[in-house]
């Protein structure tokens, strides 16, 4: 079995584990860690158009997370808290591209 099949196994389980941690207890209050994450990988391998001795391979993967808050035990039952800053530091770069594109959209939209 190849890499790539081991890995592919393996991926579809790792959706809700990246996106909800584990659960923590601070102080005797308990909370579930959440996130958005995603990852990929890819993989290749060829020959330089039939070239004798010329071929290669290579992979390679990544991913990221944004920790965008927790679930907080509450009497009432679980609640959703935010985190702030993560929401500020996503929300940012898109409210300044809708401020920059929305004056541009308007005036085309005029013309």
């Amino acid at each position: 079995m190849s890499i790539i099949e081991k890995l592919s196994e393996q991926v579809p389980g790792w959706g809700v584990k990246l996106s909800y941690g584990e659960k923590v207890s601070v102080d005797g209050q308990e909370f579930v860690p959440v996130a958005i994450a995603g990852f990929g990988f890819g993989a290749g391998e060829g020959d330089a158009n039939g070239a004798a001795g010329v071929e290669g391979s290579g992979g390679g993967g990544g991913g990221w997370s944004v920790p965008v808050g927790a679930y907080v035990a509450s009497p009432e039952g679980p609640k959703f808290q935010p985190n702030l800053v993560a929401l500020i530091a996503v929300a940012l770069p898109v409210i300044c591209t809708v401020g920059w594109a929305l004056p541009k959209i308007i005036k085309a939209a005029k013309k």
